[in-house]
Order: C-alpha cells, then sequence, then structure tokens
C-alpha cells in the first residue's frame, strides 16, 4: 500500500512539473499620446500642462520629463462670449531643467478671463495636425465648510501627531462632487490619496470627517503620513467639481492604488479629452479654511 501510494506521489510530481512552461510578454512600442492636464479655478487663469505619454518601463527622470512637454501646441479656451489663445511659459525648477505650461497671453488680455462660479469652458488644442476638445465647467459652491478644527491623533501615530477634522453641510439632491487639497506651512497644496467623494451617501446631511493629509506622489510616505504635526499651519482646499472631473480622479486614483497589485482588475481611466489623448480638462469650485495648531 505505501510503494502504491509512493508511487502515485512520484507520478503526480513529474506531471506537475511537466505542465510548467515558461511565458514571456513581448510587450508591443505604441506611439506617444498627447497627455493633458488643464484646470480653470473660480478667481485664477487657466492652467495646462501638455506633454507626451511614456513607456511603461520607461525611467522616469527629469531630463525625460522635460523632454516630454509639448511646445508649439495652440491651444485656445472659451467661456462662450470670450475665446483666448493661451501662451506658452517657462519656468526653471533647477540649473538644467525647465517645466512649462500654457495659461493667460499677457500681451492679448482684452480677451483674457479668470474662472467664475456656474459657468462652463470649453478647451480646444491643436497640435501636429491634430485637434483635441475639452468641456468643463467650475460648479457652484455647493458642499460648504461649517468648520474646521483638530483633535490628537490615535495614540499609535505618536504624541506629537494632529488628525484635521471637518464638519460640512451637503445639500439635499444627489450630483454634489468634491476633491480636496492640504497645503502644511510652506509646502505645495497636495490632494489625498482618495481625494475625490459623491454625496451617494451622506446626501442633504452634516457630518464630521477627518480628513488625511494631501500626498506628494512623487515622495516616499512614512508611517503615520495621514497626520499633522502640532505646531502645523494648515490650508484645506475643498473645491465642488463635475462629474467628468470626478470620473477622471476617481479612476486615475484607484489606478495609482492598484498599481503592482497582480490581482487587482484592470481600470480604464476615464477621459473627458476628445479625441486620442489622455487626461482632463477640470473645473474647480475652491474654498479655503486654515488654522494653526498650537504646539
Amino acid at each position: 500500500m505505501k510503494n502504491y501510494f509512493l508511487a502515485g506521489c512520484i507520478i503526480s510530481v513529474v506531471c506537475f512539473y511537466s505542465c510548467e512552461k515558461d511565458i514571456t510578454f513581448r510587450l508591443k512600442s505604441t506611439a506617444p499620446k498627447l497627455v493633458v492636464e488643464a484646470t480653470i479655478e473660480n478667481g485664477l487663469p487657466p492652467l495646462v500642462y501638455l506633454s507626451q505619454s511614456l513607456n511603461f518601463f520607461s525611467k522616469i527622470t527629469p531630463g525625460v520629463l522635460e523632454k516630454s512637454f509639448v511646445h508649439n501646441a495652440s491651444v485656445f479656451i472659451s467661456n462662450g462670449t470670450l475665446t483666448h489663445r493661451l501662451k506658452e511659459y517657462e519656468i526653471p525648477i533647477n540649473s538644467s531643467d525647465t517645466f512649462y505650461y500654457y495659461s493667460i497671453d499677457s500681451s492679448s488680455l482684452q480677451t483674457s478671463f479668470t474662472g467664475q462660479l456656474d459657468t462652463e469652458y470649453s478647451l480646444r488644442i491643436d497640435w501636429e495636425g491634430k485637434t483635441y476638445n475639452a468641456v468643463t465647467g467650475i460648479p457652484k459652491t455647493t458642499k460648504k465648510i461649517d468648520s474646521l478644527y483638530w483633535q490628537p491623533a490615535p495614540q499609535i501615530a505618536g504624541a506629537d501627531k494632529i488628525a484635521l477634522m471637518i464638519k460640512v453641510s451637503d445639500p439635499s439632491g444627489y450630483g454634489d462632487y468634491i476633491r480636496y487639497f492640504t497645503k502644511r506651512n510652506s509646502e505645495a497644496f497636495y490632494p489625498g490619496l482618495a481625494s475625490v467623494y459623491d454625496d451617494q451617501v451622506i446626501d442633504g446631511t452634516t457630518y464630521i470627517i477627518r480628513i488625511d493629509r494631501g500626498v506628494d506622489r512623487n515622495a516616499s510616505r512614512p508611517e503615520g503620513f495621514m497626520y499633522f504635526n502640532k505646531g502645523d499651519t494648515i490650508t484645506l482646499k475643498l473645491c465642488n467639481i463635475d462629474k467628468a472631473t470626478f470620473d477622471f480622479w476617481r479612476t486615475m486614483e484607484y489606478s495609482y492604488a492598484s498599481t503592482g497589485n497582480p490581482f487587482s482588475s484592470p481600470t480604464h481611466v476615464l477621459s473627458n479629452i476628445e479625441g486620442d489623448a489622455l487626461g482632463s480638462f477640470g473645473g474647480y469650485a475652491a474654498q479655503y479654511r486654515t488654522i494653526i495648531v498650537p504646539k
């Protein structure tokens, strides 16, 4: 009996190994696509960043990023009354690298404008014989910040950490989409890891929730990164956005979170750019609130 059992085990092992097969994936090279990151916010001029997509396994360096910027595109933005051609600008970020963007042409201010609440905008980009279009709107500021305060973070986070809390009123009626950013001291505004929310669960209610600290996705995140420190000056930027902007960042952030997970489902990032391009054109109805946390 033991011999039969031993023979069965040997046969099973042999069969198991004989079924193994080396699989080699040959990834196809694809032509770079136009990548659009365009925004307009109430009280601010439009900002448009244009670049070309990079291969998945490309090594990202400041030099590579600089070479990916798209130059000499014709970029137009309209509020339905005025149409303004944006101008390309450059900002040196160090002695060898430069950052590029498109915004209001200061030599043609008669057709320029800044963002206004409850207004729709259209964007047109002409580049290398192709035209790309997008539409967005700056909504009304419907979701209000009632109060912003802090409380001690959980003990495991450390005695010098605090949690940022917000009390918000959501109006009745579905369709209030938001995106938030935080600024700590002199740092830039960074979005949260999960920065967009809808009102399917909290419609028409007043609620209290913790606001996680916004993150720079290009930097490492230490333990307890979602909390702030005692002594920080914290500014919250809360924005009403339209559904297309919500869908783009919802799917983009899901893609961020699942990158490298072999068990995750493929994510299709939803863009509102018409044409064979990536990215989004988003309108932001922003409100700001600042608190200073004592040491």
